[in-house]
């Protein structure tokens, strides 16, 4: 027989779903319900009043940690310097944040003396994965509540709107409207938006939907410059003045908003096998990419930089699928930090209508050479050179050249 659970430790956001699951769960578990809410930099609008509500809708006590430096430093920059992007486009805002969220829901649940954690992410998404692959790694004797996959929840609350319904029925104030159904995900490094008419690919996203950033046609019609500095692959300043990471990001995130930079509109592959579309907006993320990618470009040999790219791929599916806390991806990590030993220098970037572009790289480990990669014959490269290494490196196609040739001869003969 399962042991009844005394304490829950939920990872509440004051969004609808954890703002009914709260009392959900009190209500069904009859347990204490201890509110853990992470600030990653959505905003003092999410944040405001969220102990009192916690509380009101039920929570014995609400606990507030700003891991806002964290975040940045210690999940976003390996993010950064690893070049990870998922399917082309996405980059993992949402899917990098969730590690450190359930993380520190762990160590709550120790402080608080929790036999039971739980979270709000639904059954058809990718956070319930990460969520409890963290729980899994972290502490595998806590006891997992999850909610959208009970099938008591999913009978009384199926949709959206329901939610909005039992929230209403029990006096819970809650941001989401029938007029607003968007779920949306905020944190420093991007602003995710699903719902409304992102569940189809035929409708344009409206632009009432956009919020950390400008609509394209109503950016500024002047280009901006902005110049990044990094030391080893890590951001470190802006236009050459110091900065904290937190400092880094906020500052661009409002310069690229102000020109529309970093919108995404994708349909992706979730883990769990179903397609879905979302808008994404990383302004800042996006202009910091952009010039880390860049910086690569001058200061890695082809060799290195060609298989980074190929584990970064692998990079990006881990983080996308939860598997933070596992020893590949620490291992690809230390693999990153070593390709990232003279990654220095500063890229000045270009800004104008959604568009982002390196218009100049400066490094003093930068491996462009002008007089080499000059149309001026001479100096170190030996043009004649070339004729050796271009018969040697097609030889092998030579060989398999002659003898298909002669098969076919052999065959028209006959």
């Amino acid at each position: 027989m399962t042991a009844k659970i005394k304490k829950v430790v939920l990872a509440y956001s004051g969004g609808l779903d954890t703002s009914v699951i709260l009392p959900w769960i009190k209500e069904n578990y009859d347990c204490e319900v201890v509110a853990f809410a992470a600030d990653l930099g959505q905003g003092a609008g999410e944040l405001k009043g969220i102990e009192a509500k916690a509380r009101r809708s039920g929570a014995s006590r609400c606990i507030v940690r700003d891991l806002r430096r964290t975040f940045i430093e210690d999940y976003c920059w390996p993010l950064l310097r690893s070049g990870a992007v998922y399917e082309q486009r996405y980059l993992l805002g949402t899917s990098i944040a969730r590690p450190l969220i359930a993380a520190e829901q762990v160590k709550v649940a120790h402080e608080v003396g929790a036999d039971a954690v739980a979270h709000g992410a639904t059954g058809k998404g990718n956070d319930q994965v990460r969520f409890e692959l963290t729980f899994m790694a972290l502490d595998p004797a806590l006891t997992i509540i999850s909610p959208w996959k009970d099938k008591r929840f999913v009978a009384e609350i199926d949709s959206r709107e329901a939610a909005i319904d039992y929230a209403t029925a029990r006096g819970i104030p809650v941001p989401t409207t029938r007029k607003s159904i968007y779920s949306r995900d905020r944190n420093l490094w991007h602003l995710s938006h699903e719902g409304a008419e992102l569940e189809t690919t035929t409708e344009e996203p409206r632009d009432r939907m956009l919020v950390l950033s400008s609509p394209i046609e109503k950016a500024p019609a002047k280009a901006e410059y902005v110049s990044v500095d990094f030391v080893q692959g890590t951001p470190v300043g802006i236009n050459g003045r110091k900065l904290s990471a937190v400092g880094i990001v906020e500052r661009l995130n409002a310069l690229g908003g102000k020109h529309g930079v970093g919108q995404v509109d994708l349909v992706e592959n979730r883990l769990v096998g179903i397609k879905s579309r979302g808008v994404y907006e990383t302004p800042g993320g996006t202009i910091l990419h952009e010039a880390h990618k860049a910086l690569e470009s001058i200061c890695l040999d082809r060799q290195t930089l060609h298989h980074k790219q190929q584990m970064a791929l692998k990079h990006a599916e881990m983080v996308y699928d939860g598997q933070w806390f596992c020893l590949l991806r620490e291992s690809l990590d230390a693999y990153f930090d070593t390709t990232q030993r003279h990654v220095t220098g500063s890229v000045r970037v270009k800004l104008y209508k959604g568009n982002c572009r390196p218009v100049g790289i400066d490094s003093p480990h930068s491996q462009f050479q002008s007089g080499l990669a000059s149309f001026t014959m001479g100096g170190d490269y030996d043009e004649t050179d070339a004729t050796g290494f271009i018969k040697l490196f097609g030889l092998q196609m030579k060989v398999a050249g002659r003898v298909h040739r002669q098969r076919r001869g052999r065959k028209r003969k006959r």
